[in-house]
């Protein structure tokens, strides 16, 4: 089994996007050493104050996010950092070659009751070299992405990544502390009969997702004539990773819960990276209805909503937003 150095080199990955992806392992490789520890290592709890997304910030989002930022920005190809905690993006090295953005800890409320979390990236060109990176350098659409992946802390810590060539998985070995791979060009079935949504908001959906999931609740009874799991993490990062290791879809629909929100999950540090990984790995990626990867960004905290993973039922939901249109 060959190591991530190794598969980097393999995939003739740019330097600088390889030592991006170095620096971001090394950072997940301590974030995984202090989820080991919990309680011990006081990271539990709130941090006492919210991010700029109105959210209370746990322990160790704002631990996560340090040790990201602080190595990021000291990697000579990085620029700029943009991160889903802070309000605007960091510029660091003007000679630096790529951006960088990511969500520190990717379902960070699970944190405290000992349930998957994980930290997602995504990294794209700079195009302004020799000037401070602003926010509205990162603002490119999602199919400039040079790379993207996750690191889930779980039982074992895993990485998902892409060069925009297939999708590789690693293995943290907790001997060696090296990202040894386990799978290569992953690929989602085109069907499924599993679907993770927080089912607590149907009465906030519009009537087609509604009308998806009564198909799937109706089972053999229903038009579908087959039955179906229900599957939630309650982190996207943990969602996505079953999806790719054994198939299905996840959403998180457009609702009116919040009508000033278009949508839950955040366009640069959620949506576009694993809408990349999805599409990689032969699946497809929506907001029900246009392509996640070819929206054109307004704001480095833009929200959107998001259906994804097997390809059959993403483009069923589509055809059902636009029959209603």
């Amino acid at each position: 089994m060959s190591n991530l150095e190794t598969y980097l080199a393999a995939q003739n990955a740019q330097p600088a996007v390889a030592d991006i992806i170095t620096t971001i392992t090394k950072v997940g490789i301590q974030i995984s050493d202090l989820l080991k520890r919990g309680a011990l290592a006081d990271i539990l709890g709130e941090a006492g104050n919210q991010n700029v997304q109105g959210e209370e910030q746990k322990k160790l989002d704002v631990i996560a996010n340090d040790l990201l930022l602080d190595a990021l920005s000291s990697n000579p190809h990085c620029a700029g950092v943009a991160s889903e905690e802070l309000d605007n993006a960091t510029p660091a090295n003007q000679d630096g070659d790529v951006l960088v953005l990511f969500d520190p800890l990717d379902g960070s409320s699970n944190i405290d009751i000992n349930m998957a979390v994980g930290t997602i990236f995504s990294i794209l060109p700079y195009n302004n070299q020799g000037h401070p990176a602003t926010d509205e350098d990162f603002l490119q659409k999602g199919t400039a992405q040079l790379a993207s992946g996750y690191i889930l802390y779980g039982t074992s810590t895993v990485m998902s990544i892409t060069l925009g060539n297939g999708v590789a998985m690693f293995s943290l070995d907790p001997d060696t502390k090296a990202f040894v791979q386990i799978k290569d060009q992953v690929q989602i079935s085109p069907d499924t009969k599993e679907y993770a949504i927080n089912a607590s908001n149907y009465r906030y959906w519009l009537p087609p997702m509604q009308r998806y999931i009564d198909e799937f609740t109706a089972g053999k009874t229903g038009v579908r004539g087959k039955d179906f799991n229900m599957r939630w993490v309650a982190a996207m990062v943990g969602d996505i990773h079953r999806i790719l290791c054994r198939g299905g879809i996840f959403s998180y629909p457009f609702d009116t819960k919040h009508p000033d929100k278009p949508g839950k999950l955040r366009l640069m540090y959620e949506a576009n990276p694993m809408s990349l990984l999805i599409e990689q790995a032969g699946g497809m990626s929506t907001d029900a209805t246009n392509r996640i990867l070819d929206i054109e960004p307004t704001s480095i905290h833009q929200r959107v909503p998001v259906v994804l993973g097997a390809k059959n039922e993403v483009a069923y939901v589509k055809k059902l937003h636009e029959e209603v249109k």
